[in-house]
């Protein structure tokens, strides 16, 4: 059995894979759920004091999960939610992994479609560049528009008070200036690395914060001679790991990558 990585995105931490490393434990895989540097309590904590989350930088989350990889008895599926699937195709072309899945993944250096719905979501850290100093956190309006818009208002709130937290505004406005800059940025891959495990895009199509449109972008950069492949399920939300029907995307989404793996 392969170990499987699961990375979270942002406003979240592993608590969001709670279900995910049940169901896939089950099934007799070790599982781990690395949090980012400083991550390691809990989110009420982290709502409590968010200095974690404003030092963090990309480059140490990196270097964090690659370690955690690294400890592992054999390469592991990998796959990431969100800002996680940024990092799983980070990781991947760094060299980790079997194969790896990218969840309404967020994009990697290059990617430039900016659909509106992806600004309304993020307008309440990009609205101010002062907020790249802070951790921004979301009203539950805001989490319900970019996170659960296909729950209901009851779903949406106890998933908002189990796992919400602030997220880091520098990370976010680098992420957005990465494309107007010179050089390698946090996010950069090498789209052209035949080395890479294979790779799945997997979107949700309603997803506001990274709609399908990125995803697809995001798929459309990669030209190496690898497998990388996108499934877009309908009917699901940004927080597609806690959507009714989960278990099934889990399924599916392990069974192509035990299929693909190295």
């Amino acid at each position: 059995m392969k170990p499987i990585v699961l990375v979270h995105g942002f406003w979240v931490t592993p608590r969001s894979w709670e279900n995910w490393i049940a169901h896939y434990e089950a099934k007799g895989h070790r599982v781990i759920a690395p949090g980012y540097p400083g991550f390691e309590v809990e989110v009420e904590a982290l709502n409590a004091d968010p200095t974690p989350i404003v030092n963090v930088t990309v480059p140490q989350i990196i270097a964090h999960l690659e370690e955690e990889i690294r400890a592992l008895p054999e390469a592991p599926i990998i796959i990431g939610h969100s800002a996680g699937g940024a990092f799983t195709q980070i990781l991947l072309d760094h060299g980790y992994g079997a194969a790896g899945v990218a969840m309404n993944s967020a994009p990697t250096e290059g990617v430039r479609v900016v659909p509106l719905s992806q600004v309304k979501s993020t307008f309440p850290v990009l609205k101010s560049p002062a907020n790249r100093h802070k951790a921004i956190g979301l009203s539950l309006d805001e989490w319900k528009y970019a996170f659960t818009n296909t729950f209901s208002d009851e779903e949406s709130r106890l998933l908002y008070e189990r796992y919400h937290i602030p997220a880091n505004g520098g990370i976010l406005w680098g992420s957005v200036l990465a494309n107007f800059q010179p050089g390698h940025q946090d996010t950069w891959v090498d789209y052209h690395n035949d080395n890479r495990a294979p790779l799945l895009f997997v979107s949700g199509s309603e997803d506001h914060i990274m709609p399908p449109a990125i995803q697809e972008s995001n798929l459309k950069h990669y030209k190496s001679n690898t497998i990388t492949e996108r499934k877009e399920y309908e009917g699901y939300a940004h927080l597609l790991p806690a959507q009714k029907g989960w278990e099934q995307i889990a399924d599916e989404v392990l069974e192509w990558a035990l299929r693909h793996a190295r």
